[in-house]
């Protein structure tokens, strides 16, 4: 779909649910009042068109599908892909959803009561996965990142001062875990993501943005338990024989 200033906010949140982070972080209701135009909200919340068109032709084309040969990758350029992109991507995306969810509950929870749970449960997913995120990059990372350098510049392995690679690895997948669990009953009780009939538009985007954000986390762990982690032992291992 092609993005004009006489497209309505409803059309653009329809064929891309991504689009209403960004029409929520100008609080233009796409849901009520969905049939306005861009040029209508443009110039009733002061937004320049163009920069705005911009915002949501960027999110509409995000690289989130793109296919590379991750296994091709060094240790740090990992680190470094999996904090700008997942992690950045559940710091953005974590607020606009919990956003999303106190209104649902707000406004059907009284109706559809299982809201309330998803709300709890995603609730501790994100204090969870902050904390997690935060030990990676103050922590595992730099510490990945540590020992790529060391063995390139050809340093004794005795100079760096830190503990096993492995072991902070069997601590990270053992959050991994207790977030892929947290998703299953997110799923569950979402009935694999599906809003119920005559929801009304925030209802279903809220349920297309988690089902989004489970993706994009699954993809996350699989980056890190299946690619990162494994090269990041392996090359420990094989510079501690080097000395």
């Amino acid at each position: 779909m092609e993005i004009t200033n006489k497209s309505t906010i409803g059309e653009i949140v329809a064929d891309d649910f991504r689009a209403a982070a960004i029409f929520s972080k100008y609080n233009i209701d796409f849901c009520c009042k969905g049939h306005r135009t861009i040029a209508e909200v443009c110039k009733k919340r002061d937004v320049t068109e163009s920069f705005l068109i911009e915002e949501l032709q960027d999110a509409k084309n995000s690289p989130a599908n793109q296919s590379f040969d991750y296994k091709s990758w060094s240790v740090d350029l990992l680190t470094d892909y999996i904090e700008k992109t997942h992690h950045r991507y559940v710091e953005e995306k974590t607020p606009v959803i919990l956003q999303f969810l106190e209104k649902v509950c707000r406004v059907h929870g009284e109706i559809h009561p299982e809201l309330h749970e998803i709300n709890k449960i995603f609730n501790a997913s994100a204090v969870d996965l902050a904390a997690h995120m935060k030990k990676e990059e103050t922590e595992l990372f730099p510490f990945i990142r540590q020992v790529k350098k060391a063995k390139d510049k050809g340093l004794p392995f005795e100079t760096l001062v830190f503990g096993s690679i492995e072991n902070q690895v069997v601590l990270m997948k053992e959050d991994h875990l207790s977030e892929g669990q947290r998703f299953k009953k997110i799923a569950n009780l979402t009935t694999d993501y599906t809003p119920p009939a005559g929801a009304c538009n925030t209802y279903k985007v809220t349920f297309s943005m988690l089902e989004e954000f489970e993706s994009n986390l699954y993809k996350h762990i699989h980056m890190e338990n299946n690619i990162l982690f494994p090269k990041a032992i392996k090359l420990e291992k094989n510079f501690k024989k080097a000395f």
